[in-house]
Order: C-alpha cells, then sequence, then structure tokens
C-alpha cells in the first residue's frame, strides 16, 4: 500500500541484544543509513530514542521510496510510516480517528484492532484500556467501522512512549542482520553465476565489508562477461556499499594444467589456484576471510572431498554461507535482491573453459599434489598475479 509521511520508525532486531557494545552497533546502523538517505532525502533527521530509531522529515514524501531505501541497510528489522502526537488520550484519539478516516478513504477500511505497546510505564492507563477507549472512539466517530480482532483488514498499532506516542498500521520487513562494517571485510570470488552475488550478499548482512574477485580467461573469455559480473557488483553495492573488483587472467595458469595434469583432475586444480590467488589478493587488501559461493553437491568440485582438497590450497579462514542451502533457495534470494535476471544472461566464463568431460568428484589430496608439481606452481601464480586490475564500483 502507498502511503505519504513524514515520520518513520525504523526498528533493529539483533543489534539490540549487543549488550555493552549496542551503541557502537546502534551509531555503525545510524551511520549507514544516513548514507542511504543523503541523496534522495536529504533533510531526513535520524535520532535514537529509547531502542528504535526515528526518522523525521520535515514534509510529507512517497513512503514506499523512502521504506525501500532504509531497507537496504543491514541490522533494520522493520519501518512503519506513522504518525506522531502528545501522550496524551485526547491527543491520541484524534489523531487515530483523522488516520482511519484517511484509510476509509483510500482501501475501504471496514474492520479493524487496536494493538497498543506501552513504554511509557508512568503513563496512567495500561494498554488494554487505551486499546478499548480508542476502539470505542473509532466506532463513534467512524460508523463504517467495526471491531474484528481475529482477522481484521486494518491493525492500528499505537506506541505509546516517554515524550510521544506513535500511530501506525504497518511493519514493512527489512533485510535484519548486522551493519555493514562491524564484522571485518572479506573477499568473496564473484563469478558471473547465481550463487557468489548472493553469497556475498549473504556476508555483508552479517556486518562483513566486501571485496571481489573475478577471474577470467581472455581471450576465451569476451569483455561481455566481466561486464556482466560488474554489473552484479553494482547491484550489490545497493546493500554492500562501494565495492573494488579484482580481475585476474587465468589463462595461463588452465592452459599449464590441461597441458601437464589428468583430465579428471583439472577442475579440483584450477579452484585450487583459484584460492591460493584469492588468498593473496585477500592479504593484501587486509581481508580476513575469502568468501565463495559453493553448495554442497551442486557440482563435481563442490563434494566434501572436493572442498577438502581445495581448502588445503590455503591458510585462510573459507566462507561459504549458501553451503546447506537448496537451490531455489539461492534462488529466491537473488530475486529478492535482483541479481538473478543478470545472473542468467548466456555469458561464458573462466569456469567452462577447458570443462572436462568427467571431473573427478572425490579427489585425494596426494594425487592432486602430485599433478601440481608438474607445473611451475609459484611461478604461474606470480605470472597471473601481475595481470590483476581494479576497479572501484559504486
Amino acid at each position: 500500500m502507498t502511503q505519504t509521511a513524514k515520520t518513520f520508525l525504523i526498528r533493529y532486531g539483533e543489534v539490540a541484544l549487543k549488550g555493552q557494545n549496542k551503541p557502537y552497533f546502534e551509531k555503525m546502523l545510524m551511520d549507514r543509513i544516513r548514507k542511504l538517505l543523503k541523496d534522495d532525502f536529504p533533510g531526513a533527521a535520524l535520532t535514537r530514542e529509547d531502542g528504535l530509531l526515528v526518522a523525521r522529515l520535515e514534509s510529507e514524501i512517497d513512503s514506499e521510496k523512502f521504506i525501500a531505501r532504509v531497507s537496504r541497510a543491514f541490522g533494520v528489522e522493520s519501518v512503519s510510516p506513522a504518525i506522531e502526537t502528545a501522550v496524551d488520550m485526547d491527543e491520541i484519539g484524534r489523531a487515530a480517528v483523522a488516520y482511519m478516516r484517511e484509510q476509509i478513504q483510500k482501501r475501504s477500511i471496514k474492520s479493524f484492532k487496536v494493538e497498543v505497546k506501552r513504554s511509557n510505564k508512568a503513563f496512567p492507563l495500561q494498554s488494554p484500556e487505551i486499546a478499548r477507549q480508542i476502539g470505542a472512539r473509532l466506532l463513534i466517530e467512524l460508523k463504517v467501522l467495526r471491531v474484528d480482532v481475529h482477522d481484521p483488514e486494518c491493525r492500528l498499532f499505537i506506541h505509546v512512549r516517554r515524550d510521544r506516542a506513535f500511530i501506525y498500521d504497518e511493519k514493512i520487513k527489512g533485510f535484519g542482520g548486522l551493519p555493514i562494517g562491524t564484522n571485518g571485510k572479506g573477499l568473496v570470488l564473484l563469478s558471473g553465476g547465481i550463487d557468489s552475488p548472493v553469497a556475498a550478499f549473504q556476508m555483508a548482512k552479517r556486518g562483513m565489508r566486501i571485496e571481489a574477485l573475478h577471474f577470467h580467461s581472455y581471450p576465451y573469455t569476451s569483455r561481455q562477461a566481466y561486464e556482466k559480473v560488474r554489473e552484479l557488483a553494482e547491484q550489490l553495492t545497493l546493500f554492500c556499499g562501494p565495492i573494488r573488483l579484482h580481475s585476474i587472467n587465468l589463462l595461463s595458469i588452465q592452459e599449464a594444467i590441461v597441458q601437464n595434469c589428468p583430465e579428471d583432475e583439472t577442475i579440483i586444480l584450477i579452484r585450487r589456484f583459484m584460492m591460493k590467488l584469492a588468498e593473496r589478493i585477500a592479504q593484501a587488501k587486509k581481508c580476513q576471510t575469502l568468501i565463495t559461493g559453493e553448495n554442497l553437491g551442486q557440482v563435481a568440485s563442490q563434494t566434501i572431498e572436493a572442498l577438502t582438497v581445495t581448502d588445503q590450497a590455503v591458510s585462510m579462514l573459507v566462507l561459504r554461507p549458501l553451503i546447506g542451502l537448496d537451490k531455489s533457495d539461492i534462488i529466491d534470494i537473488a530475486n529478492r535482491i535482483g541479481t538473478f535476471e543478470t545472473s542468467i544472461l548466456p555469458h561464458e566464463d573462466c569456469c567452462t573453459v577447458f570443462l572436462p568431460k568427467h571431473p573427478k568428484t572425490k579427489p585425494r589430496l596426494e594425487d592432486i599434489l602430485r599433478s601440481e608439481s608438474r607445473i611451475p606452481a609459484e611461478e604461474l601464480i606470480e605470472a597471473a598475479f601481475l595481470t590483476c586490475e581494479t576497479e572501484l564500483i559504486g
């Protein structure tokens, strides 16, 4: 439902549980919200009021646009466009009648239920009595209304606080999580597929700043393939903030593996070199972990055995936030954050170059190390590292 409002209640979930660190998390959340609002809503005043953030604007605005912007801030549990009034029963009653009259005109409301939260324990009436009195006044002054406590067309929420009362009828769910910047920095291996952008989103939702590394095999892969990845990074910046996108040409490593190593080990060997290069980039950029979009059993390189051998290539922590999700769950998230349609564009990536007919699904580390010894690994890694190009997105 489209509304206009100039006051918005912004609730945070997990942030409220942070004990002595709560002020730090609240400050990080407020800083992120202000950054998201500064261009389109420069007049928004954001204040912290006893476990609630309140955004106030000088005039009424399109609530949907405002809420969509605020909801991008990880840590936001829900947002409500609201009206505020004095902490006085007569004032609350008048405001409730005006609010519901507007809802009747806009939405043809016929049934309602009043729900009250009374944070101000000094207020003389308790929540059930406030609800009864406001409900009675609505019935008297707005004859078309009736009470329905089980399935009302409108739930009218009244929040009585210390110096103000808020009236609203919606709680629009945000993404939750923790504010960006509260949980270190990670480097995501960003392909052009569906999974890795969702993995980046999931870790950013846990408060992690994100950098990205993309591998290409130019000229076997095209410039359009890189532009696809760049577009995915741009879409992620809506939630994650600016992202440094690094790109490395992997072709010389792939050719060396194909020419000197068993065909069925190709994918595992290439993944190990990717991880080694990613670790080197991460260390140079002070990232504390690697992030991949791998999902258990989805492809040959994502079996338990393959992942174990892959992890042996690096000493850095590897996070796989999608490891236990069904593909349909991943697609649902990709659709929600707007990356799915870009991810399915038919541009090739380096993983499809030199793809073996029958990749090994249960590799043994000793076999893989023996194959790696057939090629000048450090020399290849150094040469590939020198191809790295970096672009700041967002």
